[in-house]
């Protein structure tokens, strides 16, 4: 499973998830995840059809799209839902 995480300086959910991720990812090390700004990144607003920020988009072992969640996240759902789905 991989997540696509993309946010801005500007938004501050964004900002408040940054903390969140990083506890998560090294809590399981095991979960690869990429972050993209849009201000440096437009064309990928379109491309992944983005509504709202932050954006997180799950993709399983053959980068397909199977969940997508948006805004501030608590961690522990974040964390269960990865962990259910590791096998994605």
């Amino acid at each position: 499973m991989k997540v696509l995480k993309f946010g801005a300086v500007w938004c501050l959910g964004c900002l408040l998830m940054r903390p969140r991720w990083l506890e998560i990812e090294k809590e399981l090390p095991w979960l690869v995840t990429e972050y993209h700004d849009v201000d440096k990144e437009p064309e990928l607003e379109s491309k992944y059809r983005l509504t709202d920020y932050p954006a997180f988009i799950f993709l399983d072992k053959n980068d397909r799209e199977f969940q997508r969640m948006y805004g501030e996240i608590d961690k522990k759902v974040l964390k269960e839902f990865c962990e259910k789905n590791r096998n994605q």
